[in-house]
């Protein structure tokens, strides 16, 4: 048996059909992809990617979040942090890619297959295998265990169950209370040596990416990885300490529905900022007379990310000697302006660039309420 999913409360149902209104409003705003799509869905990846490590305390800038998306060298990241952030992008990279087959068919095997990408560089972690033994989590400030997995004998039982579970239909629930049971039963069987918070959200995005248009706009690991405390607390809440599958899983759909909300309603808040900000950035590329695919620079630069020569290359797939002639004209235009030596150069936004962006975000909503404190959600 494993944890069920309560029936959703009329209120929690409406909550449910807020976040889908929101859905429906990316999906026409995405259904003639515009300039800014890449963009935005790069970004927002890299932020499920850093959140998610963030809660197993691997952080990243949010530049070098960015480069592990596109296949770059880091910035500022140590070694052994960029082994779990690249690590992890390989598994959510290749979930985005395998949903869209067909033929896909999901069994144990694929989850052995994701947590291989996630810590092949860690055998003694024992990637891709069923942990050996038993199973213990520990609260290091407090010294104490809070929860203990099932036992290792029971693991093949219990994944058949979640495997048979995740291939079945909704039993009348909807998409996002299946992918948050799914979650919440992968990281209450744990069910390899480490990994598993990690693996139960790769899931989940897995799961959403099954049945929703744009799946990287609705994942929540952003949303887990600023409210990581509230996480942890729900989680041990509905766990109780051990396997407990007949506890009432109530909290944990709340929690996870109020994540799809705010995370629904500040990607649409962000799609409406980086329209804008697009905008401006094309009038500003045609009255200076740059070169059209300077406008990548310049929309990357203006948001706070760092502009290498070589990120430029890949963007706009120029040579070296117009990726640098192009930078050049952006620092003598005003528009950027250039740190360190020459190899080793990096370019950031000039204060005017930065302030196009700051006056186009001042409509975007950055507090949103949570739907169940403000009684009924509000339309995003």
């Amino acid at each position: 048996m494993l944890f069920q999913s309560s029936r959703l409360d009329s209120h929690e149902s409406r909550v449910v059909d807020a976040i889908s209104d929101i859905y429906r409003q990316m999906k026409y705003a995405l259904s003639t992809p515009p300039r800014w799509y890449g963009v935005m869905r790069r970004n927002t990846l890299a932020r499920a990617i850093r959140g998610s490590n963030s809660i197993e305390g691997y952080l990243v800038t949010d530049d070098d979040a960015v480069a592990a998306v596109e296949g770059e060298d880091p910035i500022d990241a140590g070694e052994a942090t960029w082994r779990e952030i690249t690590g992890y992008r390989n598994a959510m990279t290749f979930v985005l890619q395998l949903v869209q087959d067909p033929s896909f068919t999901f069994d144990g095997n694929v989850l052995r297959s994701l947590h291989f990408m996630m810590l092949q560089h860690d055998l003694a972690k024992h990637p891709g295998r069923w942990r050996p033994g038993p199973i213990y989590v520990r609260d290091e400030q407090r010294d104490r265990t809070v929860y203990e997995g099932p036992p290792a004998e029971d693991l093949p039982k219990r994944i058949d169950e979640l495997v048979a579970y995740i291939r079945g239909d909704t039993d009348g629930n909807h998409i996002l209370v299946k992918g948050a049971m799914a979650h919440l039963n992968l990281t209450m069987i744990h069910p390899f040596s480490d990994g598993n918070g990690r693996m139960a959200r790769c899931l989940q995005t897995m799961i959403l990416a099954m049945h929703v248009p744009y799946p990287v706009f609705c994942s929540i690991e952003e949303y887990l990885g600023r409210d990581t405390q509230a996480y942890y607390r729900v989680l041990a809440d509905v766990g109780h300490g051990s396997w407990n599958p007949g506890r009432d899983t109530r909290p944990w759909i709340r929690f996870n529905l109020t994540a799809h909300y705010v995370q629904a309603a500040t990607a649409m808040g962000r799609m409406r900022t980086i329209a804008r900000l697009s905008d401006e950035i094309e009038r500003l590329v045609k009255d200076r007379k740059l070169p059209d695919r300077s406008y990548v620079a310049m929309v990357d630069a203006a948001m706070g990310y760092r502009i290498r020569s070589l990120h430029y290359r890949n963007a706009t797939g120029v040579s070296a000697v117009v990726a640098s002639r192009d930078l050049k004209a952006l620092v003598e235009a005003g528009l950027l302006e250039p740190m360190g030596e020459k190899r080793g150069r990096i370019y950031r936004a000039s204060p005017g660039l930065r302030r196009i962006y700051e006056n186009v975000r001042r409509g975007e909503t950055r507090n949103i309420e949570d739907p169940f404190e403000a009684g009924v959600a509000p339309k995003a």
